[in-house]
């Protein structure tokens, strides 16, 4: 819980920071209500299943410019559910928390001194099977906190890549989930995993037709104590399709491979028509 106080309350001393000197800031973002459903009656000879989902995000940036100083900051929250019929519990089809913060001090035209810092969780339990026995994960745990210095190439708020050769990341897991064994590379009876290594963070957002956008982050890692050359990656793409300004249709697509979870890519997706607030 001191965790989560200590990042709640640095959390909003910068949101205060950023109030004070609006015109340093850029600041915008958009509020995301995605629906999904299918119906099928009683005659309907094709199979399928009665489902209805709902998926809500939060994807806000605050960005600051004065001088030779950059200092950009996100915040991605995601969280939603699905139901079937015939299925008395709710399933999850998404689960984010991100929390990530980058300053740069200028040396050229486009690079940059800089030190980032990044947390990402979730919200609620996760569980293997819709039954919700055989519990995975839940809120912050697992969570992942990354920070170090580095050097930063940005071109514009919408492209720019930043390299950290010393990069810290700490894993923290709840001690329930590593009774029996490990748990996303947290050894047995342990709560925390420390590692030392490399780490390379892009985004590149543009238009690729009036009114579509594709939003593209990518984060790789490769950890100097423990199987350098085992790199793990996280890469998303979301893409909007304008219809007016409140109704948008939407796909995220969702890829990571990180072998302290499981040896496998793992591989989301979730697409629909939305409601979309910009603030």
């Amino acid at each position: 819980m001191k965790k989560i106080s200590a990042l709640a309350l640095l959390l909003c001393a910068t949101i205060t920071f950023a109030q004070e000197k609006e015109s340093n800031w850029k600041k915008g973002g958009v509020f995301t209500l995605l629906f999904n459903q299918s119906a099928y009656n009683k005659d309907w000879q094709g199979g399928g299943v009665n489902n209805i989902a709902t998926n809500a995000n939060i994807n806000y940036g605050f960005n600051y410019k004065k001088g030779k100083d950059v200092w950009d900051n996100k915040i991605i929250l995601a969280y939603g559910l699905t139901k079937t019929a015939g299925n008395t519990f709710y399933q999850k089809t998404d689960d984010r928390i991100e929390l990530s913060s980058l300053y740069g001090k200028k040396a050229t035209e486009f690079w940059y001194y800089s030190a980032y810092l990044n947390f990402k969780t979730q919200f609620a339990d996760g569980y293997k099977t819709a039954a919700q026995i055989d519990k995975i994960s839940t809120f912050f745990s697992p969570a992942y906190l990354q920070a170090g210095p580095g050097a930063l190439w940005k071109k514009s708020d919408n492209l720019k890549v930043n390299i950290t050769p010393a990069s810290a990341r700490a894993i923290f897991v709840n001690s329930e989930f590593t009774t029996l064994g490990s748990a996303f590379g947290v050894e047995q009876g342990e709560t925390y995993r420390f590692e030392l290594g490399a780490n390379i963070a892009a985004y590149y957002k543009f238009n690729a037709f009036e009114n579509v956008s594709f939003e593209n982050i990518l984060n790789m890692y490769a950890n100097y104590l423990e199987d350098v050359g085992n790199i793990d990656i996280d890469y998303t793409l979301n893409v909007a399709m304008k219809v007016n300004d409140y109704l948008s249709a939407n796909i995220a697509l969702q890829a990571i491979y990180d072998d302290n979870a499981v040896r496998a890519v793992q591989v989301r997706e979730v697409f629909g028509l939305g409601f979309n607030y910009k603030f």
